[in-house]
């Protein structure tokens, strides 16, 4: 690799983040608003756990925000997954379809409910599954006995498909919701990233029976910590709230639960600082999104290198932007990272595949081609929104 293609890159990044000199950090929180007040309000009037105003609050924002009807704030985006895969219905030795090219909490949610991730392949014009690859796929493995689908290989029942919205970038939503019901798959949406981001107009979340979100420190929206379960059925958002609430039945002063569950409620302190994050958000997309074309705009000079746009009819939120080398190579990209982090350039590679993790690595899976093509030439670049 040469000095001249990382110099080329820190001239951009520096560039477009108005970082003349100094680190330049991957992803900050973006605090300009209303967080201290309303954090402090909490600590004032004593109500900082998983009861109090601002929980209420945040979620009939998220609601308006998204579109979506309910929205059940938890403890942090994996949470959020692990309960829509119950409510999915995923028992014990079930097979979920995800991709691999994905974090980790995706498939630890599936093995939360002893269930077997089993890995597809990515499209690269979105990053998420690939339709034409999972219909080819699912026609070779697939067999409907009844109104269920089995994998003829393993004879494990597949119960749905969990598709993430990588770095914000919306997925093929209405073709993989065709194929879903084709093979009589439930549809959940992963959009643990993709606060703000818009599929045909719409904010991602209402394709899915069941969606999540993550409110990390690191993402465009922060909560510290927090993630929520997003669903237009009534009956399953009662059900998502008893689950993470303990499964306690409501009372004056009684102490009755009705079933195993979980402490997955949000606190109120947490929720108080993403009610103030949800008054900036306009703001907070327009920047990324500003950020993003200045990268668009510099990137396109750079030959060995491409910028990742998102396809049309979509929306991204451009939670992290990201760039890929033209050629592939794991050891080019390794060498670019260690020379941009060694100049203070905060940058990271794509996830490891999840199917060479040492828990996963026996798993189902289809051909990964792309997704191994992604993961030796992808390369993340900072994000932050006070760029």
């Amino acid at each position: 690799m040469s000095d001249k293609l990382a110099s080329q890159i820190e001239k951009i990044i520096r560039k477009a983040a108005g970082i003349e000199h100094g680190p330049v950090v991957l992803h900050e929180p973006f605090f300009i608003g209303n967080e201290r007040q309303y954090v402090v309000d909490c600590i004032d009037t004593n109500w900082v756990s998983t009861v109090g105003k601002y929980v209420n609050l945040f979620e009939q924002l998220l609601s308006k925000v998204t579109g979506v009807k309910h929205c059940i704030a938890t403890i942090n985006g994996t949470a959020a997954l692990h309960i829509c895969m119950l409510l999915a219905g995923v028992q014990r030795d079930d097979e979920v379809l995800t991709q691999a090219l994905t974090f980790v909490a995706a498939p630890n949610a599936i093995s939360y409910c002893c269930a077997i991730p089993h890995f597809v392949d990515v499209s690269p014009v979105s990053l998420g599954v690939c339709p034409d690859r999972l219909r080819e796929y699912l026609k070779k493995i697939g067999e409907i006995r009844g109104k269920e689908l089995f994998n003829r290989l393993t004879g494990r029942r597949i119960r749905a498909l969990l598709v993430m919205h990588t770095f914000g970038h919306p997925s093929h939503l209405n073709e993989l919701k065709k194929i879903c019901d084709e093979f009589n798959l439930l549809l959940l949406e992963d959009a643990a990233e993709a606060i703000g981001s818009e599929y045909e107009k719409k904010h991602v979340g209402h394709h899915g029976l069941l969606s999540a979100l993550s409110f990390n420190g690191n993402k465009i929206l922060t909560t510290g910590g927090g993630g929520a379960i997003l669903t237009n059925d009534d009956n399953l958002a009662d059900v998502a709230r008893h689950l993470t609430t303990t499964g306690k039945v409501s009372h004056q002063w009684e102490f009755y639960h009705d079933c195993v569950a979980y402490n997955y409620r949000m606190p109120n302190v947490n929720a108080a600082l993403g009610c103030a994050q949800l008054e900036q958000l306009s703001e907070i997309l327009t920047k990324k999104r500003l950020l993003a074309s200045r990268y668009s705009s510099e990137f396109s000079r750079v030959d060995e290198i491409s910028f990742f746009n998102e396809m049309p009819k979509v929306k991204s939120n451009y939670w992290l932007n990201a760039i890929l080398l033209k050629n592939v190579s794991r050891d080019r990209r390794n060498k670019l990272l260690d020379a941009l982090n060694n100049d203070g350039i905060m940058v990271r590679p794509v996830w490891n595949l999840s199917n060479t993790l040492p828990m996963y690595k026996n798993c189902p899976s289809d051909d990964l081609s792309v997704s191994q093509k992604i993961e030796g030439s992808l390369i993340n670049i900072p994000s932050s929104p006070s760029f």
